[in-house]
This record gives C-alpha cells, structure tokens and sequence, in this order.
C-alpha cells in the first residue's frame, strides 16, 4: 500500500481516526478482500481499541431489527455518542448484498456524520463470519466510535456466531412468529443477554414474554451474582419501550463491568478470533499443499492401507511446520 496513488496503512489509519468515513471503508474494504495490508493495518489498529461497547441484534426476519437498530442509533446519539452499524449477511454473495435496504431504512442518520453505516457480506472469506466480521468491528472500534450496533440476517448459526461478538447480545422476538420455540430450538436462550419483545401492539405480545421468562427461568442456569436476562416490550416504529431498552441495555454493561464479564468476554472473542485466523491460514496451506503431489501420495498410502491416517496427518503437519520456517 502506498503505490499507485493509494495511501500509506499508517495514514489511512490515522484518517480513521480523525473521522474520515472514506478512510474507514477502506479499510474495512481491507478485510472484505483479504487485502495484503490487511496484517500491517491490523497492527496499526491494535493500540487505539477497546473502548467500543460493541451491541449484537439478532432474530428471525420480520421481527423489527432494523427499525429497532435505528431506534436504538437515535437514543444513542441523542446521548451524544458515535455509533457505528455493522448489518452482517454471511450468505449473500455480494457486498452489501439485501442488506443495503438497510440503509435506506436507516435514511434518518445517512447523512449525520457521527454515525457509520455499513453492510458487509461474508460470504467467500476464510473462516466467514468468524473470521471477517471481528476484524471490521476492530477498524470502527479504532476509529473512535462508542457504540458499535451489528446486526445479523438472524438465521441459523449467524445468530450464535454474533453473540460470540458482542459485549451485549439483544434477541428480538415478536408476537405470533413461534419465536419462543424456536429460540428454544435455536439456543438463543442462552446466548441473549437482554430479549426485545417487538411489534408489542400485536395480539400475543404478553404471551410471547410470559413464555419466553418462562423459559429463561428453566433449569440450573443461573447462580447467585449471575445476570438474567430481562425480556422487555417495544413498538421500535414509534420509540415505544425505548427507555425500558435503554435501561436493560445500561445494566448490562454495568453488570459486566463490575463483575469482570466484560474482560473475560472480550478475552474469550479475541481468542476466538486468533484462531480463525490462523485456522485461515492453515487452509490456505493445506490448500497449496493439497495442489501439490505430497497429500495426493499421503492419500494413496492411505487408501491401500499402507499408511495409517494418523501418521499420514502426521506427516501434514510437519511439512507444514517445515514450510513456516
């Protein structure tokens, strides 16, 4: 980086972290294309994070994600705080892909310079969301926001992986949708930390809470000191249960301050993100190495019982210990 016109890592960070949104998306351009500055960047970064309260939202399509994100975008910088929105798709194929929606739906702070948008597709990248997703919210949290919203299409393993991502994860829910059962089934329950019952107004709503308390208070889960999570109603087209939200939202992060779950949490995701990074990269030489002729010989043996498969792997690993010295 630096030649043909493009800036230096160094000064594309540091435009970052003036405010520039053009410095940021580039950047995060870094990641969505595996770039070869991605490594010095990252390194660049690494000093200015750890200061954004990062917010998953996740839930079944139809339950008010995006009405309440931008709710939540109003409530936030009414507070005056930066706030950036990361809407995550890992299936679609293009960058942005449906989700640009979003940010037609989100027209109220397009144009306020104290909030970023982006939509990121995961789809193509070694390790998916796991892998990509962690490194953007690095580059808006080095950027200086305060409050990071990522959002997720909320459909099968999107919803686990954000909770791995976030200081807070909200599930929404609505009335009449069978969310109850299916967070059930999707183990959601065990990873929301605060439950939005949205759509409120429609029929069902007080059920839809009752059943998910209920569900909540189920088995040994909790211990004495432990957080339980609260289910609160909200009507996100109107800013109805705002406050409620807002309140749930505040003593979370309190609670996780005060007992050090905010720390292990964060520990527990940059560790996770270490590890789809290098599992990346042991892909990507498993990859080079399977092109080649030494695992086509190794499968071989294999297959005629000349080699075990254990001493066959054995052998991978070493040649790949080999090829990084």
């Amino acid at each position: 980086m630096g030649t043909r016109g493009r800036p230096s890592v160094d000064k594309l960070v540091q435009s970052a972290r003036d405010g520039s949104p053009r410095a940021v998306a580039r950047l995060i351009s870094l990641v969505e294309n595996a770039d070869d500055a991605l490594r010095e960047a990252m390194a660049a970064l690494a000093p200015h994070t750890g200061n954004a309260w990062m917010i998953g939202l996740t839930g079944s399509p139809g339950v008010g994600k995006s009405t309440t994100t931008t709710m939540l975008v109003s409530a936030f910088r009414a507070r005056g705080l930066r706030v950036a929105v990361l809407a995550v798709d890992p299936s679609s194929p293009f960058s942005g892909g449906a989700l640009l929606g979003d940010r037609i739906r989100m027209g109220d702070h397009a144009l306020d310079p104290m909030v970023y948008i982006r939509s990121m597709a995961s789809r193509g990248h070694l390790g998916g969301l796991s892998w990509a997703t962690p490194q953007a919210l690095r580059v808006l949290d080095a950027a200086g926001f305060d409050v990071i919203l990522v959002e997720t299409v909320g459909v099968g393993q999107s919803e686990i992986d954000v909770a791995g991502m976030a200081d807070t994860t909200v599930v929404l829910l609505a009335p009449g949708m069978g969310d109850g059962i299916q967070a059930a089934k999707a183990g959601i329950l065990e990873v929301g930390d605060v439950f939005l019952v949205n759509k409120a107004d429609r029929d069902g709503a007080d059920v839809t809470v009752r059943e998910i308390r209920h569900m909540i208070s189920l088995g040994d889960r909790f211990e004495a000191g432990d957080w339980r999570p609260p289910v609160v109603k909200t009507i996100s087209a109107r800013s109805e249960g705002l406050e409620d939200a807002l309140e749930a939202l505040d003593k979370h992060l309190a609670w996780s301050q005060e007992s050090g779950g905010l720390e292990r949490r964060r520990a527990a995701r940059a560790g996770r993100e270490v590890e789809a990074i290098a599992l990346a990269q042991l892909r990507q030489q498993m990859g080079d190495l399977a092109s080649g002729a030494s695992l086509s010989a190794l499968a071989k043996q294999v297959a005629q019982g000349e080699l075990d498969p254990y001493a066959a792997a054995d052998v991978v690993l070493s040649e790949l210990g080999t090829a990084q010295h």
